[in-house]
């Protein structure tokens, strides 16, 4: 038994292992986390001994063995992450690369010294380097872009580490190992160190493209705050003005009515009074809820709804104080809002309408909305939520509502029943 390739290779799964449980945040408990990973590590490592003690020369094994060892690696980070998507893929598909590292280093090391003990020691001292550096450097980076919902693009990103793995195996393990041509190893670290300098610089664009979306969703909500505050703004102004008109002419009306009533014209009297509870009535400002900023959001989506000929029907209550971001908040309505009108503006009238709940506590935080639709939906099988109908995958607003429900710990969920869709947004504090 050739117990100096089975050693390196347990040592790279070893790390791999640790690789996921470091950067995979978990949808278990750290033990059962643990658990899962060393049940990885040693299938790994029984299928090891196929192909390298029963079949220690057939390609053939060799070939199968390994993508059976991919499969179960990268099965492993998709089954403990807390998030199911193509993010966690990237993070195995780099893993893997991460740990090839280590074994190229025992090649290396074996071919210049000739002592195994020299060779796996070193191996284990890189294996650990590497892990160092990779969690100092990038760890918290990339943290945040697997925190973050923006999933776009992260496909095309998951050939990088395939090429690289790709052309590590080709370069160092097979078909032709580098003890059989020692001449690549200058070559295989020189491509070692494009590695770590390409992950780098891929998840700095990254991080700079999610902090531009981040900064335009800002800006559209402040945007539509301003707007929201100018149609208050308007709306009081016109109000007063009516009201104004109203005072200077309540001595007239309190004539007229006075003079009805002397005549026994009670009738004509009550349609006079009628008609100054309906001036009055329709020069009341609206006010949605006690929160300043939601009103305004809320005020500007209902005037979006009034234009389209969209029957809105509101049942709000926001106090002043809530636990949560009001920035955030805001975008999260905005946004479903927009998406519901959206999919009704094109329906008949009699199906053009929305219905919104939102209620919101210093202890919990409910938004549910339905509203008819035609066109047809289709659902993500991982997250459930609907894809864009522009691009693959989600579109930005359910991105941004998905992300807030991540950040409060909420539950977020849709679903589609006789033609209504219904969607939902649940946490407690």
């Amino acid at each position: 038994m050739d117990y100096f390739s089975n050693i390196s290779y347990m040592l790279s799964h070893a790390f791999l292992m640790l690789f996921m449980y470091l950067f995979i945040t978990h949808r278990y408990s750290r033990k059962a986390t643990a658990g899962v990973c060393f049940t990885s590590f040693m299938l790994l490592n029984i299928l090891d001994c196929l192909k390298l003690n029963i079949f220690p020369g057939s390609d053939l094994c060799y070939a199968a063995v390994t993508i059976t060892q991919i499969i179960i690696t990268q099965s492993t980070g998709i089954f403990i992450s807390s998030k199911r998507n193509r993010k966690v893929l990237f993070m195995g598909l780099s893993a893997s690369n991460y740990v090839i590292v280590g074994s190229v280093a025992s090649c290396i090391l074996y071919i210049y010294t000739g002592s195994r003990f020299i060779a796996l020691t070193g191996s284990f001292v890189v294996h650990l380097a590497v892990l160092y550096i990779v969690y100092k450097v990038i760890g918290e980076l990339w943290i945040k872009q697997y925190e973050t919902e923006y999933t776009q693009g992260w496909w095309a990103l998951c050939l990088v580490p395939v090429f690289f793995y790709c052309s590590f195996s080709a370069i160092a393990f097979f078909p032709n190992t580098l003890y059989e041509i020692p001449e690549n190893i200058p070559g295989i670290v020189c491509f070692m160190a494009t590695m770590f300098v390409s992950y780098t610089a891929v998840l700095r664009y990254i991080e700079s493209e999610s902090k531009r979306k981040d900064i335009y969703w800002k800006n559209m909500i402040f945007e539509s705050y301003i707007k929201g505050l100018e149609s208050q703004y308007y709306l009081v102004g016109q109000a007063e003005k009516n009201l104004k008109v109203l005072r200077h002419d309540i001595r007239h009306y309190s004539s007229m009515i006075s003079l009805l009533l002397e005549q026994g014209e009670y009738e004509e009297a009550k349609k006079i009074i009628a008609h100054i509870n309906d001036v009055t009535e329709e020069n009341k400002v609206v006010r949605y809820c006690n929160n300043l900023i939601v009103n305004a959001i809320i005020t500007k989506m209902a005037e979006k709804a009034e234009n389209l000929d969209i029957d809105l029907r509101l049942d709000l209550s926001v106090p002043k104080e809530i636990p949560v971001n009001e920035y955030e908040f805001t975008a999260v309505i905005a946004n479903l809002f927009e998406n519901a009108m959206i999919c009704v503006k094109e329906l008949k009238k009699e199906r053009r309408y929305i219905d919104v709940k939102i209620h919101c506590s210093m202890e919990r935080l409910l938004i549910q909305m339905k509203n008819e639709y035609d066109r047809e939906l289709s659902l993500d099988v991982v997250t459930g939520l609907p894809k864009s109908q522009k691009s693959e995958g989600h579109g930005l607003g359910m991105q941004s509502v998905q992300t807030f429900s991540d950040k409060i710990k909420g539950d977020f969920d849709c679903f589609c029943q006789e033609g209504i869709f219904y969607i939902t947004l649940f946490a407690k504090f």
